[in-house]
């Protein structure tokens, strides 16, 4: 077993925790199946609703305007892929397998590596050294270039990167190289495995070019290779308040993540992950019970931002000003 791994599973033991009692803790792990069957009844429920209307209203103005819903709410699968690599959605195993499976192929993360490079990034929250954090890439979310950071917002603008996107690394894995984030993130024995399921996803992206070929129509493409790019820029909006602008390489989540209150639109389709500090500080808590544990340790916390527009008031200036000083970081004030 490499040490990375060693490392992951002794998560937390060298990080600062807030004080909170073992029965609250206990009862607030607890997992259920119902609000997450809920939860993805509802959002399915959405997309298929918001897809339905950009069909029939297809040839006007107004399918626009369905499809830009259509594309937040696909792009926002990626809050029900981090739950489910959890295991917290759900208290059966197999739902939060299913799940994970069908929102990484929307999110365009190819499973296996994700599982494994998303316990890396609790374990090395927003680490500039080895083993490198690959979820808060620093030159994005923690010490952005001003470009990188703008580019975040423009539509279609990841199918300007693909050369550096999640899509060739799966390409790459699905033909056998392995890439640096396998080499340092994923143990051995579950590699043959990555490059199993990469293939997969290969094989549904060339099969639905293959169906909108063969039917003549742009409807499988737009449904479900295009969305990801089109709603990506604006469930943005929220995932980039999670680290951009704050320390690095410190071992207290209180001042490498940041959070926010979102309305319950957002809050909805984010799956409570606005609670960024505490599911940080306590992965294994489900989300529906985050603002609970916040209610229990909000005292021993920074104050929370009341909102998207208080957050990117801290963070635009960070930004600017990390543009020309790498060193500079937004200075966090914890009142106990």
């Amino acid at each position: 077993m490499s040490n990375i791994i060693k490392d992951i599973n002794n998560f937390g033991n060298d990080w600062f925790r807030c004080t909170i009692s073992k029965q609250s803790l206990k009862k607030l792990t607890y997992r259920s199946n119902w609000p997450g069957i809920r939860h993805v009844s509802i959002y399915f429920l959405i997309l298929f609703l918001f897809g339905y209307m950009t069909f029939i209203s297809w040839g006007t103005w107004w399918s626009l305007f369905w499809y830009l819903l259509y594309a937040l709410v696909y792009a926002s699968s990626n809050a029900i892929w981090h739950e489910t690599s959890h295991r917290t959605a759900f208290r059966s195993r197999a739902l939060n397998n299913f799940f994970y499976h069908i929102s990484s192929f929307m999110t365009n993360f190819e499973p296996i590596r994700w599982r494994w490079s998303h316990a890396v990034h609790h374990s090395y929250t927003a680490s500039s050294a080895n083993p490198h954090d690959y979820e808060v890439d620093m030159s994005i979310f923690s010490r952005p270039r001003l470009s990188s950071f703008l580019l975040q917002f423009v539509p279609l603008s990841g199918l300007l990167s693909l050369h550096k996107s999640l899509q060739k690394e799966t390409l790459l894995h699905a033909l056998g190289f392995s890439t640096p984030v396998m080499k340092e993130c994923i143990p051995e024995n579950e590699r043959s495995k990555c490059r199993f399921v990469a293939r997969i996803h290969v094989s549904l992206w060339i099969t639905i070019v293959v169906v909108a070929i063969m039917l003549n129509s742009i409807f499988p493409i737009l449904f479900f290779l295009i969305p990801f790019y089109v709603g990506w820029p604006i469930t943005m909006l929220w995932a980039l308040t999670q680290h951009v602008g704050l320390p690095a390489d410190v071992k207290d989540h209180r001042f490498t993540c940041r959070s926010i209150y979102l309305n319950p639109f957002f809050s909805f389709l984010y799956w409570k992950m606005e609670y960024h500090i505490e599911h940080h500080m306590f992965p294994m808590v489900p989300s529906y019970n985050l603002p609970k544990l916040y209610e229990l340790i909000k005292d021993q916390l920074p104050k929370r931002k009341t909102g998207l527009f208080d957050a990117y008031k801290e963070i635009i200036p960070a930004v600017l000003k990390q543009s020309k000083d790498s060193k500079y970081f937004i200075p966090v004030e914890i009142t106990e």
